[in-house]
């Protein structure tokens, strides 16, 4: 709805690209671990962070700096402010869009490039992608029957 009422009076692109901005660094956020491994220092003795090797190590898992309703929160408030924006002229600063385009567009790629960089460096992956599979027993007691 933000970006059909902006396309439609074709302004406010210095509201949109804040906004655009704000959502980075939500993003950043979002796929950031609690603890940083850089400024932990006993992460810092090891080459990351590891699985647990004895009975006594605790097993941490990745745990976001921003949690998924804070950012989606975030993200809502953020496109309501902007939107409500749009209804009083005093924002609505001429600019030349496609230059702030490029821009965030460049500032993009090297955040999530940096970002990126940094999750494979300290090995941790904010993602579940796909259900995990486990590999069938071939053949055994258990898998075959008879039929009579």
């Amino acid at each position: 709805v933000y970006a059909l009422r902006v396309l439609s009076i074709h302004g406010f692109y210095i509201v949109s690209y804040g906004l655009g901005i704000y959502l980075l660094n939500l993003l950043i956020g979002f796929l950031s671990p609690m603890v940083d491994p850089e400024l932990d220092p006993s992460a810092a003795a090891h080459d990351g962070p590891a699985l647990p090797t004895r009975g006594s190590d605790e097993f941490k898992p990745f745990i976001r700096r921003l949690p998924e309703f804070k950012f989606w929160y975030a993200i809502t408030k953020a496109f309501v402010i902007a939107f409500v924006m749009t209804f009083f002229s005093v924002f609505d600063v001429p600019v030349f869009w496609p230059i702030l385009l490029c821009y965030w567009i460049v500032l993009f790629v090297l955040t999530m490039k940096r970002q990126i960089l940094h999750m494979v460096k300290y090995k941790y992956v904010p993602f579940n992608i796909g259900k995990q599979k486990y590999g069938r027993k071939k053949g055994g007691a258990s898998s075959s029957s008879s039929k009579d």
